[in-house]
């Protein structure tokens, strides 16, 4: 029997909390995932200026290939953000700057970003707080390319509920569980989550392939 030789992929960000999720979503498959500061990966020249498209897949798709350029390794990156439907789907690619571009700069950012959302909707009624995740995440290698996405609907709480996750996870209620994604339990959210959606697909493309084409 042939041994299966991992491979490689270095994780496009520097979000920590995006480094364990992924990791751990990942965990059983044939393939070693490394983060930019497992790699000692300094801030890059234009790092800052690639996330400028309009759409979660052009700027997963736009990091993979940015890094791969400058690293010569297989890349998986991800863009995800929080669309409200009464914001129009703002947010949205503007998740992380949310409260900067709102003027709402310093101190911690997840919490700016939570405050600020709260503020925009304080007059909304909770029928019009409805709201979803998305995810698209790319994968460059030297033989091919990957975008796939996912999503989860849910609702904009009217405070913060729960110490579980990061970003507007304490905001963002699930009917079905009656709680947001800060009070949900790590496993649960590890399955149902619009970045648990897009791991799955991402798995689905990585498991067929036979040995010797993983270990390229």
């Amino acid at each position: 029997m042939r041994p299966v030789v991992q491979r490689k992929l270095l994780l496009a960000t520097r979000n920590a909390h995006k480094v364990r999720e992924i990791v751990a979503l990942l965990d059983g498959l044939p393939i070693e995932v490394s983060s930019l500061q497992d790699l000692g990966i300094a801030s890059l020249p234009g790092e800052d200026d690639v996330e400028v498209f309009s759409t979660f897949e052009q700027n997963a798709l736009a990091k993979a290939r940015f890094y791969r350029m400058h690293t010569g390794l297989d890349v998986v990156a991800d863009d995800s953000g929080l669309c409200v439907d009464a914001l129009e789907g703002g947010p949205g690619v503007r998740s992380r700057r949310f409260a900067a571009d709102h003027g709402m700069n310093g101190g911690d950012q997840d919490e700016a970003n939570n405050q600020c959302l709260l503020r925009l909707l304080e007059q909304v009624e909770d029928a019009g707080r409805g709201a979803h995740y998305r995810c698209a995440l790319a994968c460059v290698t030297a033989e091919r390319t990957l975008v796939v996405g996912g999503r989860v609907d849910g609702t904009i709480t009217r405070s913060e509920r729960g110490g579980g996750g990061f970003g507007y996870d304490p905001l963002f209620l699930l009917s079905q569980y009656g709680q947001t994604f800060g009070e949900l339990p790590p496993e649960v959210k590890a399955e149902i989550s619009h970045r648990a959606e897009a791991i799955r697909s991402f798995r689905r493309w990585l498991e067929p392939l036979e040995p010797e084409e993983m270990s390229r």
